[in-house]
């Protein structure tokens, strides 16, 4: 699998990063097999957050085989100083490991969100604590919606966070103003050096209210869930500039496909052109589940 440099972190990141949101509702056997399916496929970078559920719980017995083999991230949602130290420090417990290499802000989708997390008592004054004590390694910011880009590009003017995790695809970018604050963003990363990484990257379209189909998968969005359509978002996402990688989905049935897109990738432009031919295809946060 391909891997590329994580900003200034210096890390050779797999193009896919395990989003470990899958594990968050499924059993120990499911996840090993899941986790196993991942590293056999190249994958060296995991991403967890406190809020998945079991996901981190589902990671510990893992940690004592392979620690050294990974990059593991993992996130606080807490928005004060407090609530995210004491969370950092269950997550280090959950993981079975005493230190993370990326302590991710996270869900911080809009400027009331990082005022929060970033003002006095903020929950970025417990992440910084934290990497000075050896407890994380590095600190970066993440968030859904369509005013992430712009926000993430302000969290960058107040903190110099050494990663960002934000949405695009290809119906988001074609948001002419989620496209320029996207864009924005990207500029502003590759000015400082950060890692940038994506999600959302098969995202069909939110569920739909009704329908024999309703929440087929784990994820909060309805996915593109057929090999076709998700070697062509993942060939396009990959194409992007500056991008590191991308969060598979949370759903372990998806791993394998998004596993062999990224093997299998087609030109950026046929696989825009693939997915603009879609009958469903939309922003997944028109409207994002509480």
């Amino acid at each position: 699998m391909e891997r590329r440099r994580l900003g200034r972190l210096g890390h050779q990141s797999s193009v896919l990063i395990y989003g470990a949101a899958a594990l968050g509702e499924v059993s120990q056997d499911v996840a090993d097999r899941s986790v196993q399916e991942a590293l056999d496929a190249g994958i060296n970078h995991v991403d967890v957050a406190a809020s998945y559920g079991e996901a981190e719980l589902r990671l510990g017995p893992w940690m004592p085989r392979i620690r050294d083999q990974i990059f593991l991230a993992t996130k606080t949602g807490d928005r004060d100083a407090e609530g995210a130290w004491a969370s950092i420090n269950r997550s280090l417990e959950r993981l079975q490991t005493d230190h993370v290499d990326l302590l991710q802000l996270h869900a911080i989708g809009d400027l009331g969100e990082l005022d929060l997390a970033t003002g006095p008592g903020g929950a970025l004054e417990s992440a910084v604590r934290a990497q000075e004590e050896g407890l994380v390694g590095a600190v970066g910011i993440t968030g859904h919606g369509h005013e992430a880009p712009a926000t993430h590009l302000e969290a960058l003017r107040r903190h110099p966070f050494a990663t960002v995790l934000t949405p695009i695809n290809v119906v988001l970018s074609r948001d002419p103003a989620y496209r320029d604050a996207y864009d924005a963003l990207v500029d502003e990363v590759a000015r400082q050096d950060a890692g940038l990484m994506i999600i959302k990257t098969v995202s069909r379209q939110n569920w739909p209210d009704d329908g024999p189909d309703e929440h087929r998968y784990a994820t909060w969005y309805e996915p593109l869930d057929d090999q076709r359509t998700i070697t062509a978002a993942v060939s396009w996402a990959l194409s992007l500039p500056t991008v590191t990688g991308l969060a598979t989905p949370g759903d372990v049935s998806l791993l394998g496909m998004v596993i062999e897109a990224e093997r299998s990738r087609v030109e950026a432009d046929e696989g825009e052109r693939l997915l603009g031919a879609e009958p469903v295809y939309s922003s997944p946060f028109i409207d994002i589940p509480i």
